[in-house]
């Protein structure tokens, strides 16, 4: 097992992003109101993720602000003690696959192992004043507008804390620690905002129906990066968080009592706000703007009381921003993607590698490679992982061959228009999907697809031509252009077997998506264009990063995909009501003009390197076909 750096605070991490090069410190004054974001979200946006930005100067509070700290490639192994996160998945693989030592040989080579699994548990140590107990606030004292809390974007309904971990047990006393977002309603209380499928909202459930009326909670802000990353990590149910932070870190997490609630929190964490939720009162929360690059509508959930403030003396506040990608958590979510998928091979020992999107914001695609023995193989993968964890969240699954590098986006897009069959190759079925899909017209559940482009066995009837024609597309193209409802127009790859055309309309009635797709094609007798997919005027079909985006956001499969005549649509257009989505369609996150412009003036004096960061301050995704 490799050997890795060990952070004991997030103190330490920062002073290693500084020796690194890898921290901005910014003296300027700067808002938490809209301000921070606009900065880090150029920054992040820059090649490569940019750097980590330390804000030492707040309005409204003499607390600095940490962001981007896990932004990068280079970050998020610093952050996991590594060079490369691949060791530590090669990691969970030897303990997965350890054998049990049988000879006394055997058992001395193991002993190393061994005793480093002994090192990975939490441990609570008595301590008169830890470092996260430093500064003791408790009752009326409490005032949570002390800290520098930001207001994200233009229309979110408060000030949210984004980045917390939050500590929470079951009715059985098992811990989680989970990162939920908290909106600040007032200076004791704010909202515990837990998905459904949660393991806090579970507990918080389990509480509920033992009859309890109160649970307890625990949020550590600015935790060291090993155990701010398990608070995000898609752990199975009752497998403890910190467990992991100790195998990251490899040695234990050092737990305290906290002072007002029977829960134990990291012992150098800043700040820890200790408190419960009510377990029959909720509070309309949000909106907020979300990962998805939209926002999240309003909803009831429960009210954190906040009933003590612990914090280290000059503490630091650790934060972040989500929205459109690539943004900082999709550096923590790639690193999920390479940590876990030792353990999902294990599950499926078909499964070669895995791939999740940033422009699928994750938990929208899956593209898996798989070495195939048998026919609808990779369908029985497809009902696996849906079944699986927060894979079962997954709206689109693309199988492709073990030959196909999944990373390689060229080459997957290259292979499905060669190898897909509108017949045989699509699986539209139903089942859960993320709080944040907004596609769907119920919300937490809807349709899925799976697309099977892996090769056929021998004894398949089915074959799969990759053998390429001359083709024409300027009827298509004359006959778009001719069409005053389209805007423009882009084909991405021309010498394949079933060439993509992505046209932007002006979209003005229901179902102008599907009626402006059909027509698009009146003039291509020829069939040269074999799938169409209709965008909204506003979006470049040229830039085919967010056009996969708008594709994987605003897609339901079972309404929005269908094929006739040999040809395949796909509208990834707004929806209206009359279309069949009773539900509100979310706005995008833009910011507004007049923040944007101020940040423009201030930009010289923050001593953010401008070679670094595109004049455009929401350039293109990088992850992208571009």
């Amino acid at each position: 097992m490799t050997d890795r750096i060990s952070y004991n605070s997030l103190r330490d991490f920062i002073n290693r992003l500084e020796k690194g090069g890898e921290l901005i410190k910014i003296k300027e004054k700067v808002s938490p109101i809209l301000e921070i974001t606009e900065i880090t979200d150029r920054v992040s946006k820059s090649e490569g993720g940019g750097k980590a930005l330390l804000f030492e100067n707040v309005e409204g509070s003499d607390i600095p602000v940490l962001i981007n700290a896990f932004g990068s490639v280079k970050r998020m192994s610093m952050a996991l003690g590594t060079d490369d996160i691949e060791k530590i998945a090669d990691d969970i693989d030897s303990l997965i696959h350890m054998k049990a030592p049988e000879s006394w040989q055997e058992k001395m080579a193991a002993l190393p192992t061994l005793f480093r699994m002994s090192k990975f548990p939490p441990k609570v140590i008595s301590h008169s004043s830890p470092p996260c107990q430093e500064v003791v606030t408790i009752g009326e004292e409490v005032d949570l507008t002390r800290l520098p809390v930001l207001k994200c974007w233009p229309d979110d309904g408060g000030r949210f804390i984004t980045l917390p971990c939050v500590i929470t047990k079951s009715v059985e006393g098992v811990r989680n620690v989970g990162v939920y977002r908290l909106q600040v309603f007032n200076p004791k209380t704010t909202g515990m905002h837990w998905h459904i499928h949660k393991d806090g909202a579970s507990n918080f459930d389990d509480h509920r129906r033992a009859g309890r009326s109160k649970m307890e909670v625990a949020v550590a802000i600015g935790c060291d990066p090993a155990v701010v990353y398990a608070a995000t990590a898609p752990l199975p149910p009752g497998i403890d968080e910190l467990m992991l932070a100790g195998f990251i870190r490899n040695s234990h997490v050092d737990l305290v009592q906290c002072r007002t609630v029977d829960l134990e929190v990291p012992a150098t964490a800043e700040i820890v706000l200790e408190g419960y939720v009510d377990i029959k009162e909720t509070r309309i929360e949000g909106p907020f703007g979300d990962h998805a690059g939209y926002y999240s509508l309003t909803g009831d959930y429960p009210v954190f009381h906040v009933t003590a403030v612990t914090h280290r003396k000059n503490p630091i506040y650790l934060t972040t921003i989500v929205g459109k990608p690539p943004m900082e958590d999709c550096y923590m979510g790639k690193a999920t993607e390479r940590i876990f998928l030792p353990l999902l091979k294990t599950i499926n020992p078909e499964i070669v590698d895995y791939d999740l999107p940033w422009e699928g914001v994750f938990h929208n695609c899956v593209i898996v490679s798989i070495r195939k023995r048998y026919p609808a193989q990779a369908r029985k993968l497809m009902s696996a992982l849906w079944g699986t964890g927060q894979m079962s969240l997954a709206k689109m699954i693309l199988a492709v061959d073990e030959s196909v590098d999944v990373h390689d986006y060229r080459q997957v897009a290259r292979e499905l228009l060669n190898r897909i069959d509108f017949e045989e190759s699509l699986v539209i079925t139903e089942g859960i999907l993320d709080v944040l899909d907004h596609s769907a017209p119920k919300p937490l559940r809807g349709a899925k697809i799976g697309i099977d482009i892996t090769g056929p066995e021998p004894d398949d009837e089915r074959q799969s031509s990759l053998s390429q024609t001359d083709r024409s597309f300027d009827p298509f193209i004359k006959g778009c252009e001719d069409h005053n409802e389209i805007v423009s127009l882009n084909i991405p790859f021309t010498e394949v077997s079933s060439p993509l055309a992505i046209i932007s309309i002006d979209k003005k009635a229901p179902w102008d998506g599907h009626r402006i797709a059909r027509e698009a094609i009146h003039n291509d007798e020829e069939g040269a264009v074999k799938i169409i997919m209709a965008l909204d005027k506003d979006v470049d079909p040229s830039s085919h990063s967010v056009a996969l985006w708008k594709f994987f956001n605003n897609v339901d499969p079972s309404r929005d995909i269908f094929h006739e005549g040999g040809r395949l649509f796909v509208d990834a257009t707004r929806k209206m009501k009359d279309e069949g989505h009773p539900r509100e369609w979310p706005d995008e996150l833009v910011m507004d003009d007049e923040i944007v412009k101020l940040v423009d003036e201030k930009w010289p004096r923050l001593g953010i390197d401008n070679s670094a960061v595109e004049d455009d301050p929401k350039p293109d995704f990088e992850s992208g076909l571009d």
